[in-house]
């Protein structure tokens, strides 16, 4: 029959979130999984994706990835989508797809959809609240000094926290020499220190640092980065408060109390 289809539409750049999603599919279906790489796909193969079981299996659970880079069978999909087999379920994996095309509206309709973004600034709190629960989880005992000083490291990649906490799980104990010693500092982290340094007036620090950074890192990265941590003081001394200026710019208080000792010291002129 072709009724009561299941389909699955995950989006994003979260790809630590994405891969830990199809890892639950995968693990929670009765029967074969398939990936299949979408931007190679032709038309003529969805028939036998789409449309029936196989010798081997009854169910079948079909992964198409970046589907939306094959123009032609993207925007003939939704002529499929009534075809597909009740046997089959769905997931089609973009990590980044187009909301104006007519397959994407269609999706939107009869798909679970689900978007996973990583984190930006404001979701400091949402990144502590998961440190500390896969810590739990992987029985990785530290303390919520400790989970910030990772955090301030690493940033909020989980990608990088995952990383941290593998190592971090090898310890027998878990304090700040050893969290400084196993758990990198990320490269957003290296360019506040930077700035931190150059607010300082600490011109040799700045120097070391820009000698180590410009033999392996883009410029206008760098740049970038450096320009929005710019913008961020500057709202920070002009504002009325800290709090308020993170609602406004929309970013965590966390990322501005690093920089509000410098605020104060500095003044507007």
């Amino acid at each position: 029959g072709y009724t009561d289809i299941m389909i699955n539409l995950l989006s994003g750049s979260n790809t630590y979130e994405l891969e830990q999603y199809l890892s639950k599919l995968r693990q929670d279906f009765d029967g074969r999984a398939e990936t299949v790489d979408g931007s190679r796909l032709e038309l003529s193969q969805l028939p036998d994706m789409l449309m029936g079981s196989t010798l081997f299996s009854d169910k079948r659970l079909v992964i198409i990835r970046n589907l939306s880079e094959s123009k032609d069978v993207w925007s003939r999909l939704p002529e499929w989508l009534d075809r597909v087999s009740s046997d089959i379920e769905l997931v089609l994996v973009e990590s980044k797809v187009d909301k104006r095309t007519a397959t994407y509206k269609d999706l939107k309709k009869r798909a679970n959809f689900v978007e996973l973004n990583e984190w930006s600034d404001r979701d400091f709190d949402q990144a502590e609240s998961w440190l500390e629960s896969e810590a739990k989880s992987r029985g990785v005992l530290i303390d919520k000094k400790s989970m910030k000083l990772i955090l301030k490291r690493v940033g909020l990649d989980q990608w990088g926290l995952s990383s941290a906490l593998d190592k971090l799980s090898l310890l027998d104990m878990i304090d700040e020499a050893a969290i400084e010693k196993h758990v990198e500092v990320s490269y957003s982290e290296n360019i506040f220190n930077l700035f931190e340094a150059a607010l300082s007036g600490d011109r040799a620090r700045v120097d070391d640092m820009l000698f180590v950074l410009q033999k392996s890192e883009d410029p206008y990265k760098l740049f970038g980065l450096l320009a929005g941590q710019s913008f961020q003081f500057a709202a920070l001394v002009f504002g009325p408060s800290s709090a308020e200026v993170a609602s406004d710019i929309g970013v965590h208080p966390y990322a501005l109390s690093k920089l509000l000792k410098y605020s104060s010291r500095l003044g507007k002129s």
